[in-house]
C-alpha cells in the first residue's frame, strides 16, 4: 500500500493563459486532509473535449487563471480525511466530476512556490489530487488495462447514461448521434445495449465515423461531405429518428437536430454550448409533441452505475479499447492536446508514471 507523507509535491499540468500550451509545475499540497477530502494517487485521466474548450477559452472569460485542470480519472486511494467511509486507503476508485455518494468537503489548497494555485473539486491532470468523498467511487475489477478505467468518470458516464437513464431508449427505437467525440461514441454504445433498430452516427470526422461503425452505429453521414438534415431525410423516408443526441457544442447542430427528430420524438442536448447563443426551432413540433431535453452527466449516480459499466465492460458489451485511441504521459499533455485540437478521434488519456 503506497503511503503518504505530508507536505507532498507533485507535477501538474496548469492553464495559465487561453490558447497557450500548459505548463508543467510542482505543485504542492500541505495536508493534512481535512473533513470529507481524499487523497489519490491517479494511475491515468482522461483529456475530455470540456477541457479543450477551457484552453480555447470557448465558454468565455475565466476569471480563476491561472488553475488546475481535469476531471476523469482513476487511481488509488492513498489517505482519507475525517469522516470519509465510503472509501479506504488502497482502493482502486474512478475520479468523475458527477456528484455521488458521499461527503463533499471544501476545495482543495495546493501552491506552488508558496503561491496559492487555483483548482476546483476535481483535477486529474496532476499525479496526486484532492478531492471529496462524494467525486470518488471505489470499484473491485480484474480488467486489465486499468488505465482505461479512466474515462468513466466523465465520457461513459455521460453517454451510456443519457440513452439508459435519461432517454430511456426503448428496444426498437432508431437513433441519431451528432457528434462522434468521446461522448458520442458512448451514446452509440449505449444505444446499442438498448437494443436500438437503426443509429445514424453523423460527424465531420472520417475516422471517428469509422470507430462509430465498429462500435455498432448502422449508417454513418459524413457532415463534410452531406448535408445532415438532406441525408437523415432520405436514410428514414421523411420520418426522422425516436431519438437525437447532440454530442457537439453547436447551436446548429441543435437547430439540425430539431429538424431530424421524428414527431413524437426526443432531441437531447448532451454537449455544452457556448455561452449566450440562442436557437431556433419550429415551436410546432414542439407542440405536437417532439422534448427538447438537456443532460448533465447522463444523470448518472456514480455508485450504481459504475459497477453496472464494468459489469458490461465484463460481458463484452462496452468496448473502451477502440474509444482510446492515444495514450501519452504527463510530459506530453500539450502533444495530446494538440492531436484533439487537430481532429484525432477518439478519447487521448494521460497515463501517470
Amino acid at each position: 500500500m503506497i503511503s503518504v507523507k505530508y507536505p507532498i509535491t507533485f507535477k501538474a499540468a496548469i492553464l495559465e493563459k487561453i490558447n497557450s500550451p500548459l505548463l508543467l509545475q510542482d505543485v504542492t499540497f500541505d495536508g493534512p486532509l481535512d473533513f470529507g477530502q481524499v487523497l489519490v494517487k491517479l494511475i491515468a485521466s482522461g483529456i475530455c473535449g470540456k477541457q479543450i474548450e477551457e484552453i480555447q477559452g470557448i465558454q468565455g472569460k475565466d476569471p480563476y487563471l491561472p488553475h488546475m485542470l481535469g476531471h476523469e480519472g482513476v487511481g488509488i486511494v492513498v489517505d482519507v480525511g475525517p469522516g470519509v467511509t465510503m472509501v479506504q486507503k488502497g482502493d482502486h476508485v474512478i475520479v468523475t466530476w458527477i456528484i455521488g455518494n458521499g461527503l463533499d468537503a471544501k476545495k482543495p489548497e495546493y501552491h506552488i512556490k508558496n503561491k496559492k494555485i487555483n483548482a476546483g473539486p476535481v483535477t486529474t491532470f496532476n499525479e496526486y489530487c484532492v478531492v471529496p468523498e462524494n467525486r470518488v467511487t471505489a470499484f473491485k475489477s480484474d480488467i486489465r488495462n486499468i488505465a482505461y478505467l479512466s474515462i468513466l468518470g466523465c465520457a461513459v458516464m455521460t453517454g451510456i447514461g443519457v440513452v439508459i437513464n435519461e432517454a430511456k431508449v426503448v428496444p426498437g427505437a432508431t437513433v441519431a448521434v451528432v457528434g462522434c467525440g468521446g461522448v458520442g461514441l458512448n451514446v452509440i454504445q449505449g444505444a446499442v445495449i438498448a437494443q436500438s433498430t437503426k443509429i445514424y452516427a453523423i460527424d465531420k470526422n472520417n475516422k471517428s465515423l469509422q470507430i462509430a461503425a465498429h462500435l455498432g452505429a448502422t449508417d454513418i453521414i459524413d457532415s463534410s461531405i452531406d448535408d445532415i438534415y438532406l441525408k437523415m431525410m432520405e436514410l428514414t423516408d421523411g420520418e426522422g429518428t425516436d431519438y437525437v443526441f447532440i454530442c457537439a457544442p453547436s447551436p446548429k447542430l441543435i437547430e439540425i437536430g430539431a429538424k431530424i427528430c421524428s414527431i413524437p420524438g426526443f432531441l437531447y442536448v448532451v454537449a455544452v454550448p457556448p455561452p449566450n447563443t440562442t436557437i431556433s426551432i419550429d415551436p410546432l413540433a414542439i407542440h405536437r409533441k417532439m422534448s427538447l431535453n438537456g443532460s448533465c452527466g447522463g444523470g448518472s449516480l456514480p455508485a450504481r452505475d459504475i459497477p453496472l459499466l464494468i459489469e458490461h465492460i465484463n460481458n463484452g458489451k462496452l468496448d473502451l479499447n477502440s474509444i482510446i485511441t492515444k495514450i501519452i504521459s504527463l510530459e506530453d499533455i500539450n502533444e495530446g492536446i494538440y492531436s484533439i485540437m487537430n481532429g484525432h478521434p477518439g478519447r487521448c488519456i494521460i497515463i501517470f508514471r
